[in-house]
C-alpha cells in the first residue's frame, strides 16, 4: 500500500524538487495524516527504489534525513520502521487523489472578524501592461498614482549600491533605530520646512513605510474603543478601515467643493467632542477637491477650542497646478494639535515605501515604540539612499520636472474626456492631484461599464470603495481615474477603449 501510494504521487509529482526531499516529504505526509502507524515497518530501500524507479542511494538518503529527523528509526538486521516514540493519530481527511493531507479553507481557530475588505476592481500592475500569448496592449486607470517611468530610479539605485558597498555597509544592514534614519530625518526635517513651512527637528519625525503606516500608528497612539471620529464622506477607505480596526465610531462628514463641511463638524461638536478628526488638505481622496484657507482655519479653531486631535493626511501635496499649494495647517498650529502624515510614494513611486509622521517628539516616541513591534524598523539602505538625493536636489528637480509632465497630461486627459465622453460623464478639472473625479450620467452603472471595459482590455474602477458610511444607499456612479502614469499617447487608446465600454449606454 505504502509503495502505491507513493508510486501515483512520483507519477504526477515526479520534476518537483530534488527527489529524496520528494520521497521525505511524502513519507511526513502519510505518518501525519495516520496513514503510517508508530513502529510500522516501511519497504526496504531495495524494494521502494525499484518500485519509484529511483537510484536506491536515493532511498536510503532519505531514510538517513528522516532517522536524523525522528520520523523513523532504523532496528540493525531488521529493517526502518516508523519511530516508536511518535504519537499515534486516526487517520486524516484527504484529498480525492488520496496523495496530500487535506488542508481545510477556513481557520480552524476563532478570529476577531472585521467589516469585510472590500476593495475596487483596479489591480496593483503597471500602467500599461500586455495579455500574455497575444501582445494586445491593454490599460488600467488607477487610483493617481506617479509614473515610475519618470521617477528618478537611476539615482536612487546609484546611491543604494554606493551605500551598500561603502565603509558603512555593515552598519546599514544591521539593526537600527526603529525611528528611521537619523540623516533621512534631519534632512527631510529642512525638506518640509523649505517646502511646506513645517518648523520642526529630526526629534519631531519618524520613518515610515507609507502614509497607510502613519495613519495606523497614530489611531493606535489615540483611539480606544467606543471612541468617536470624524471622518469624510466620500472619502479614503483604507483610512475608515484602520479607525473601525480600533474600534472608533465613525461619524461622516460631507465634501463638498471646498472640502468637508466645517459647518456640520461645528455642530457636531456641540454634541458630542470626537477624539480625532482625520481629513486630507490637499486633492482630497476621492474628490480630488482642496480644502479652502476658510475652512481650515475654523477647523484648527475647534480643535484648539474642543481640544481633539486632527489627523492631517497630506499624501498629495507636490502636484498642485492652479497656484502654490496651501502651507498645512501643521505650519500654522500653536496649539499641537495636529499629526501632520505623508510620503514619497505620490512624488516619486508607489514602490518607494518612505512615508513620515511629524507630531511632538512625545507622540513620536510612543508612535515609533508600537512601529518597533509590528515592523521594527525601516530599510535603512533604501532611507539613506533617499537622503542622499535629498541633499544633492535629485527629489526636487524630479518633482519640478514632473509637475509640468503631470499638468500637461491633465489637460490633455480633461480634452479627451470632454470631446469623447461628455456624453457619457461630466466631471471638473481638478487644481491639483494626480487623479480626475467623475460621475457617469443617470442610467449608468460604474460597475458595469468596468466589466465592459474589463472585456475590452481596459482596468478601471467599478465605483465602490467611496463611500463608506453603513446602511445608506451607496451611489455607484462615480470613477476615480488617476491620469498621470499613462502618457499621451496611452492616455487616447485607454479613452478609445472607454468610449466603446460606454457605447451601450449612448442616450437614445
Amino acid at each position: 500500500m505504502i509503495e502505491k501510494l507513493l508510486e501515483i504521487t512520483f507519477h504526477k509529482d515526479g520534476q518537483r524538487g530534488s527527489l529524496y526531499q520528494q520521497l521525505e516529504s511524502e513519507i511526513i505526509q502519510l505518518i501525519c495524516r495516520g496513514v503510517l502507524k508508530p513502529g510500522q515497518a516501511l519497504p526496504s530501500s531495495r524494494v521502494l527504489a525499484e518500485r519509484l524507479g529511483f537510484n536506491r542511494k536515493t532511498v536510503v538518503a532519505t531514510y538517513e534525513e528522516l532517522n536524523a529527523q525522528g520520523w523513523v528509526e532504523t532496528k540493525d538486521r531488521s529493517g526502518v520502521y516508523v519511530s516508536s516514540q511518535l504519537p499515534e493519530i486516526a487517520v486524516r481527511k484527504v484529498s480525492k487523489d488520496n496523495e496530500k493531507l487535506a488542508r481545510t479553507r477556513e481557520a480552524g481557530y476563532s478570529l476577531m472578524t472585521r467589516q469585510p475588505f472590500n476593495y475596487a476592481t483596479v489591480d496593483d500592475q503597471d500602467g500599461k501592461f500586455s495579455l500574455p500569448g497575444t501582445g494586445k496592449p491593454q490599460y488600467k486607470f488607477d487610483d493617481g498614482f506617479p509614473d515610475p517611468r519618470i521617477a528618478p530610479i537611476e539615482e536612487l539605485v546609484r546611491e543604494y549600491r554606493r551605500l551598500g558597498k561603502g565603509r558603512f555597509a555593515n552598519k546599514f544592514l544591521m539593526y537600527g533605530p526603529e525611528y528611521g534614519s537619523f540623516r533621512l530625518r534631519v534632512e527631510l526635517a529642512k525638506y518640509l520646512d523649505r517646502t511646506r513651512g513645517l518648523q520642526i527637528t529630526e526629534k519631531e519625525i519618524l520613518i515610515t513605510k507609507g502614509t497607510q503606516m502613519a495613519i495606523y500608528l497614530a489611531s493606535q497612539l489615540l483611539i480606544n474603543p467606543g471612541d468617536t471620529v470624524f471622518v469624510p464622506e466620500p472619502g479614503y477607505f483604507d483610512a475608515n478601515q484602520t479607525f473601525k480596526l480600533t474600534g472608533a465610531n465613525l461619524v461622516f462628514i460631507p465634501v463638498d467643493k471646498e472640502g468637508m463641511d466645517i459647518d456640520r463638524i461645528e455642530e457636531l461638536c456641540k454634541q458630542k467632542v470626537p477624539r480625532l478628526i482625520y481629513f486630507i488638505p490637499h486633492h482630497h481622496r476621492p474628490t480630488t477637491v482642496t480644502l479652502s484657507a476658510e475652512r481650515r482655519m475654523r477647523l484648527m479653531n475647534l480643535a484648539s477650542k474642543y481640544g481633539f486631535t486632527l489627523l492631517e493626511d497630506d499624501y498629495d501635496f507636490d502636484y498642485h497646478f492652479a497656484s502654490d499649494p496651501l502651507f498645512p495647517l501643521a505650519s500654522v498650529d500653536p496649539g499641537a494639535h495636529i499629526i501632520y502624515v505623508g510620503s514619497f510614494c505620490k512624488s516619486i513611486a508607489p514602490g518607494i515605501r518612505i512615508g513620515f509622521m511629524v507630531a511632538p517628539d512625545a507622540v513620536i516616541n510612543e508612535a515609533a515604540a508600537i512601529r518597533r513591534l509590528i515592523d521594527r524598523q525601516g530599510e535603512q539602505l533604501l532611507e539613506e539612499a533617499t537622503a542622499e538625493l535629498l541633499i544633492a536636489g535629485d527629489i526636487s528637480r524630479h518633482i519640478k520636472r514632473s509637475h509640468k509632465i503631470y499638468q500637461k497630461r491633465l489637460e490633455n486627459t480633461c480634452l479627451l474626456l470632454s470631446e469623447h465622453l461628455g456624453e457619457y460623464l461630466t466631471f471638473d478639472k481638478p487644481n491639483g492631484g494626480l487623479a480626475i473625479w467623475a460621475s457617469y450620467r443617470d442610467g449608468i452603472s460604474a460597475g458595469a461599464v468596468a466589466r465592459n471595459a474589463a472585456k475590452l482590455g481596459l482596468r478601471m474602477s467599478d465605483g465602490r470603495n467611496y463611500f463608506f458610511e453603513p446602511h445608506v444607499s451607496k451611489p455607484r456612479d462615480f470613477i476615480r481615474m488617476g491620469y498621470s502614469s499613462l502618457d499621451e499617447k496611452e492616455m487616447a487608446e485607454a479613452i478609445h477603449i472607454w468610449k466603446k465600454a460606454l457605447m451601450p449606454f449612448s442616450p437614445k
